[in-house]
């Protein structure tokens, strides 16, 4: 597809929570706990409240047609902050300094003063009905020659447990908000930008990591059609997808639109009650419901069912609007007769509300008062498509296809923090702010001066495990040991359901804090006391519990020549009728027998050179 000539816009806001050993307002932890690890619950309601200019945020407005009752997960590990029953603590300088770094190394401009605002939000994940937000700097460049419009620091919301069920161990962890302007145009580009963000993030050291600590929101429009915000979007791999799905979805509403308005098509507001009508019906949603009406949509038969992207069809926005009451969802005569109604429950109801043959008849059940919401809402997202794409704010499904959310946020949705106050950026604690080496040059420096392949540099470079890697080369452990080490055998043991925490966790002995693990063996390797073959042998014992100081121990003992051929002629007699049938081809098999032997102890390249003369010399007797 040429996005050139659709007139693709696309910017990013990426959210990274970093990692601090307090949160943004309050001197509890960051560390996420198990959900079964709460010690204590309680419930709130949750209201929007006016702007300074006495107006509501649309968005939480939306919220608002399902009035929730919401559960929150306290623990050891939280307090009265984050359930709202005491005010905040002052920002925490330790967070500040890192998103000052982060501007820092994106050339942004810092703001003199940093004023914490609320952000409104009701969907149940800040239990106060805001997010604690504030801008640190503006104006970055981009490697695409795109600016970096703001970043800010904020506060993490709660994580969702189930429904309305919330854990607020989550809550409060500070993270850093980058938004770019709109100023990539392929889906390629958005995804390399994001890697390119996440790379520099990454290079401070200073961020969490795994799955759920980075989260890209993306905002799309095309010509002719709206902005739209694509919110959680967490794999990277799935970011271009995401941006040809919803420019598909954006063409196909823009096409259905200009149908529509050919077809002079137009939406009757007043639903019917047509619950009469399905007294005897096999369909176990409409037998089970309280009341049903109809929603006549004139002119839009045949366009309901049609798809819009990938798993979607216009029928599913009209359903993520009729949600937003209560209901479990619709039923549109473009996929009828199905799920239990019948030809001529679908006729009749044609008949009563009098729709055409170019009509499409909606159906919502549930609860009188949820009824009435949803059919208001089928009617207001049915009248947008006669207007083409509507602005919204949207969440990412599997595969890369979105659900309508929200509207898009106003300004009313923001309004001042009276309860924190302001921080002074001065000029000497932004000279005082250092910029760390980027990974990608980190990598370039890996292959130039430790000779790594570039590939293994890289993957060196971006790893969680990089600092253990520079601490090797500083001890004199070879590179390509450590490297290997590092990537390759620990991903192997994690595979193999064993716990690698045990190898990178620093050591505390007596009191005081030592080398992880997985550095005294290499150690070993470097003082020629265990031979590099013998790493993940070792390795693997460390991991599945024995002390790693009684492992090393056990390497002490050393194995003189006269042993070593001792124990190479033994093994060979025990396996003579092997021998005999391979002659020196045996040598691969008994080799690792003779290293599981010596455990370790000898050098690889001695024992091949012991046990090949042994078999030699015995295969010629």
């Amino acid at each position: 597809m040429d996005y050139e000539s659709v007139g693709l816009k696309a910017g990013i806001e990426i959210h990274q929570q970093l990692n601090t050993a307090e949160k943004l307002f309050c001197r509890c932890p960051t560390t996420l706990r198990p959900f079964d690890e709460h010690d204590g619950e309680f419930h709130r309601y949750l209201r929007a409240t006016e702007s300074e200019l006495g107006e509501i945020d649309l968005a939480a407005s939306e919220e608002m047609k399902n009035l929730r009752r919401f559960c929150y997960y306290t623990y050891d590990t939280t307090c009265l902050v984050e359930n709202d029953e005491e005010p905040p603590a002052p920002l925490n300088p330790e967070a500040l300094a890192i998103a000052l770094q982060i501007a820092k190394m994106f050339g942004m401009t810092p703001v003199p003063q940093v004023h914490t605002m609320r952000k409104l939000v009701i969907d149940g994940s800040n239990t106060s009905g805001f997010q604690r937000t504030a801008l640190v700097a503006l104006h970055g460049t981009l490697p695409n020659g795109g600016e970096i419009e703001t970043i800010c620091l904020e506060e993490e919301a709660a994580q969702r447990v189930k429904d309305e069920v919330f854990s607020l161990d989550r809550l409060g962890i500070p993270l850093v908000e980058i938004t770019t302007s709109p100023c990539m145009h392929t889906p390629e580009e958005v995804q390399q930008v994001a890697e390119y963000l996440g790379m520099v993030l990454r290079s401070t050291g200073k961020v969490k990591r795994g799955l759920g600590t980075i989260r890209q929101d993306i905002n799309i429009s095309i010509r002719g059609g709206s902005r739209v915000e694509i919110k959680g979007v967490q794999e990277l791999d799935l970011i271009a997808e995401v941006v040809k799905r919803e420019v598909q979805r954006q063409q196909q509403l823009l096409s259905i639109r200009d149908r529509l308005v050919e077809r002079g098509a137009r939406v009757d507001a007043d639903s019917l009650d047509v619950t009469g009508l399905f007294s005897h019906t096999a369909s176990g949603i409409l037998k089970k419901a309280a009341r049903i009406s109809a929603v006549r949509l004139i002119g839009f038969s045949g366009l309901v069912g049609e798809e819009i992207q990938p798993g979607r069809r216009l029928g599913s926005e009209l359903s993520d609007y009729a949600k937003k009451c209560g209901v479990g969802g619709i039923f549109h005569t473009d996929e009828l007769p199905a799920y239990g109604v019948t030809t001529e429950e679908v006729e009749a109801l044609r008949s009563a509300v009098s729709a055409g043959e170019r009509d499409c008849v909606v159906l919502v059940a549930g609860t009188a008062s949820q009824v009435a919401c949803a059919c208001q809402q089928v009617v207001r997202r049915a009248e947008m498509a006669l207007r083409g794409v509507p602005e919204e704010t949207r969440k990412m499904l599997e595969g890369g296809s979105t659900a309508y959310m929200r509207p898009l946020p106003g300004a009313a949705r923001m309004y001042p923090e009276t309860d924190v106050l302001p921080v002074s950026i001065t000029t000497v604690y932004w000279e005082s702010i250092g910029i760390p080496e980027l990974l990608v040059t980190k990598a370039a420096r890996y292959t130039g001066e430790h000779g790594l392949d570039p590939s293994v540099a890289r993957q060196m470079a971006f790893s969680e495990h990089v600092w253990m890697y520079e601490k090797a080369v500083e001890l004199g452990i070879s590179p390509p040991l450590a490297a290997r080490t590092l990537i390759a055998t620990l991903k192997e043991l994690s595979r193999g359901g064993l716990d690698i925490q045990l190898l990178v966790a620093d050591q505390t002995v007596r009191g005081k804090p030592g080398l992880p693990a997985i550095l005294d063996v290499l150690i070993g390797v470097r003082d020629e006391k265990v031979a590099k073959e013998a790493v993940p042998d070792l390795l693997e014992r460390i991991s599945k519990g024995e002390p790693a100081e009684s492992v090393m121990k056990s390497l002490d003992s050393n194995v003189s020549d006269e042993d070593l051929e001792a124990l190479a002629r033994k093994i060979v007699e025990e396996r003579m009728p092997f021998v005999k049938e391979k002659g020196m081809g045996a040598l691969g098999p008994l080799m690792g027998v003779m290293m599981k032997e010596v455990r370790g102890a000898v050098d690889g390249k001695k024992v091949s050179h012991v046990l090949k003369n042994v078999l030699a010399g015995m295969l010629r007797q």
